[in-house]
């Protein structure tokens, strides 16, 4: 599994013009299923996003966790974080996990991020969506399993 960690002071995600998910502040997390990825995987992704310190603490140093802020995170499955640009000019994207398994591991992770204590919006899989998000920092990580 594959995700964007994006430290937002606010974030929503539209489908057709109306508003599905949002946060703020707290997390916009861009998620990707992998082939060959499991529940396991994305379960302790979750667990590594919830727990990663990269918000401030009373020193302005990144020592605090999406938990210990109590902030927010929106979710939001991105196939194309699969994208393997190694050759010629066109990525390739067939290192993604097939559909149906991408959707069930993105609503795994968003599951699991919720059970854990956190308020979490979500995307559509699939759909065409229009995501606008105010970064705090800029603060972006990349996370893999």
């Amino acid at each position: 599994m594959r995700a964007l960690l994006q430290r937002v002071t606010q974030a929503k995600v539209s489908v057709q013009g109306t508003v599905i998910g949002k946060t703020g502040p707290g997390l916009m997390i861009l998620v990707c299923a992998m082939q060959g990825d499991s529940k396991a995987q994305a379960e302790k992704l979750a667990e590594k996003t919830a727990k990663l310190r990269i918000f401030k603490d009373d020193a302005g140093k990144m020592n605090r966790s999406l938990l210990d802020v109590e902030g927010s995170a929106l979710v939001v499955s991105q196939f194309t974080l699969a994208a393997d640009t190694s050759s010629g000019n066109r990525p390739g994207f067939s290192n993604a996990a097939p559909p149906e398994l991408g959707e069930q591991l993105y609503k795994v992770f968003a599951e699991h991020l919720a059970v854990q204590g956190i308020a979490v919006g979500t995307g559509q899989f699939g759909a065409d969506m229009a995501v606008e998000l105010v970064n705090d920092g800029p603060v972006t990580i990349w996370v893999e399993n």
